[in-house]
């Protein structure tokens, strides 16, 4: 398989992200605000950065050079008053969409230790 622009794998990775926490919000309200800060709360870029901090010694080091890799992405410039939270979160996408791509079980174990973090 063809290896993608990193760029492209923290695309796929913050729909996939974002899917399976809306999966897990939507069964905690039926109010469309609680909803909404429920999943925003989750899918920002700080919460991001603390995961991917949470489990950066689990990571390979092909994973930790993914990582790496997307930390360094020039970043767009409305995004740059909270630059290192953006890349630690561009980082975190582009894990989830690697895994998603490459290694499925690592995404669902990975996916199963956060879920009580939703």
């Amino acid at each position: 398989m063809e290896e993608m622009n990193l760029r492209n794998y923290a695309y796929i990775g913050d729909a996939v992200w974002e899917l399976f926490v809306r999966e897990k919000t939507v069964k905690m309200t039926d109010n469309a605000k609680n909803l909404h800060k429920l999943t925003t709360d989750r899918v920002k870029a700080s919460f991001q950065a603390e995961l991917l901090h949470s489990f950066e010694d689990e990571l390979t080091e092909e994973e930790k050079e993914i990582a790496r890799r997307a930390r360094n992405l020039p970043i767009p410039v409305g995004r740059r008053s909270n630059q290192t939270e953006y890349r630690q979160a561009t980082a975190f996408e582009a894990l989830v969409g690697w895994w998603y791509y490459y290694d499925k079980e690592k995404l669902e174990k990975f996916l199963e230790k956060v879920i009580n973090l939703i």
